[in-house]
């Protein structure tokens, strides 16, 4: 009965792995833009628009209505009933300056979003990448699993006819069993990997699904930072540029304050014990040049150029760190391709031989169990060490596209 549960589990399994969609990065990193923050500010850009098209609303106007002159003591002739209104007409230079500022506003706002994608994107290939590694040192530990195994069978042979050692025997199933913990610990890892890629792609967290193990790695370390390239590529400098273009939009709006405001104001008095009904007609006009009234708009300017100094030595600071940046990254990355191409070229073929001579030597019974072990578990440990490189690799390659923001 336990033979067929397990049977029946394992269909199980096969049957779900069957089923998991296989994503490629491409289509990953395609889903990303369904990320919750990325549409929330699609929500705040819209909102931003939206508020501008009520930027060249007039003030309300003001109705009054009431006793004019009316004396205390009472008096039928005296006074008026008047109805008066009012309306002030804000300059259009001032309405015009409002309204493009506040369209500004948007365009920082989209800059923003695609900064936040662009880190999102990295997030997405990082762990992308992890995930790949990791598949590929499963497949490492399946290969040492059939090794040992081959030596837990040809050991216990040899066992029957008193030609191994039990201790020997005893201590390749430790290392058999040793690989179900480092399994778990992979499955974990990949699962983890695969509930951070369902968040970034807004999808169910525990939704399955496969990879492309195919790994591309760029030749970037060869590369030359192009200062004007980046400017152009980098959201974060379009932002600070958006960001420059807003402040000098403030600027116009600030200066149109010394443009005059206009206002008219008319009433009507209906005059009682039979006098001449009467009427206000008056236009209003603001002087703001005056020097208790400017003193506001001045202050307001010359802030304004200190902030776009900020700005623009700002820009600076993030370019020089960004050549910085990549400049270490293509040096670290050359460094880690040497490392790689040591391992594939020497390491592990020596290790290979290594293992190939010891067990040779044990099959001509010239040769002990512990050394085949050693064998397998030193091969074993620089393939890892291999894979951890590519890692390391794949890691600098999604920081380096990350700062050229290439997606």
């Amino acid at each position: 009965m336990k033979k067929y549960q397990i049977i029946l589990t394992g269909l199980m399994c096969a049957a779900t792995v069957a089923k998991a969609q296989r994503l490629p990065l491409d289509s990953v990193l395609a889903r990303v833009v369904a990320n919750p923050a990325l549409m929330a500010y699609d929500a705040k850009a819209s909102a931003q628009d939206v508020y501008a098209t009520g930027a060249k609303s007039l003030d309300a106007p003001k109705i009054s209505a009431g006793q004019y002159q009316v004396p205390y003591q009472l008096n039928p002739n005296g006074g008026a009933f008047m109805i008066q209104a009012e309306q002030m007409f804000t300059n259009p230079a001032k309405l015009r300056a409002k309204e493009d500022y506040m369209k500004g506003l948007s365009n920082v706002t989209k800059e923003d979003k695609n900064y936040l994608k662009n880190q999102l994107i990295a997030q997405a290939r990082q762990y992308y990448y992890e995930r790949v590694v990791l598949e590929k040192k499963l497949v490492q530990l399946q290969n040492t699993e059939s090794l040992l195994e081959y030596m837990l069978k040809d050991a216990n042979i040899r066992l029957t006819y008193g030609k191994e050692k039990l201790p020997n025997i005893y201590k390749a199933k430790a290392d058999l069993f040793e690989l179900d913990n480092t399994r778990e610990q992979l499955s974990n890892e990949i699962s983890q990997k695969n509930i951070m890629l369902n968040t970034l792609m807004n999808r169910t967290q525990q939704t399955t699904f496969t990879v492309d193990t195919t790994i591309v790695l760029k030749e970037y370390e060869t590369s030359i930072t192009d200062t004007a390239m980046l400017a152009a590529a980098r959201s974060d400098i379009k932002g600070i540029n958006r960001n420059i273009d807003l402040q000098q939009l403030n600027m116009q709006m600030e200066y149109a304050k010394r443009k005059p405001d206009f206002g008219i104001q008319a009433g009507h008095m209906q005059s009682y014990g039979g006098y001449a009904n009467q009427y206000i007609l008056m236009g209003s006009i603001t002087i703001p040049i005056v020097p208790w009234a400017s003193k506001e708009y001045k202050a307001n300017l010359k802030g304004i150029r200190y902030e776009v100094e900020e700005l623009q030595q700002k820009k600076l600071d993030i370019l020089n760190q960004a050549q910085g940046q990549l400049a270490g990254y293509r040096t670290d990355m050359g460094s880690k391709k040497r490392q790689l191409k040591n391992y594939q070229l020497n390491i592990i073929p020596a290790l290979q031989n290594t293992y190939k001579t010891s067990l040779q030597a044990y099959e001509q019974n010239t040769g002990d169990l512990p050394s085949v072990l050693d064998g397998i578990k030193s091969l074993q440990a620089a393939r890892m060490s291999a894979l951890d490189r590519l890692q390391e690799l794949l890691t600098l390659q999604v920081a380096y596209e990350r700062e050229y923001e290439k997606y």
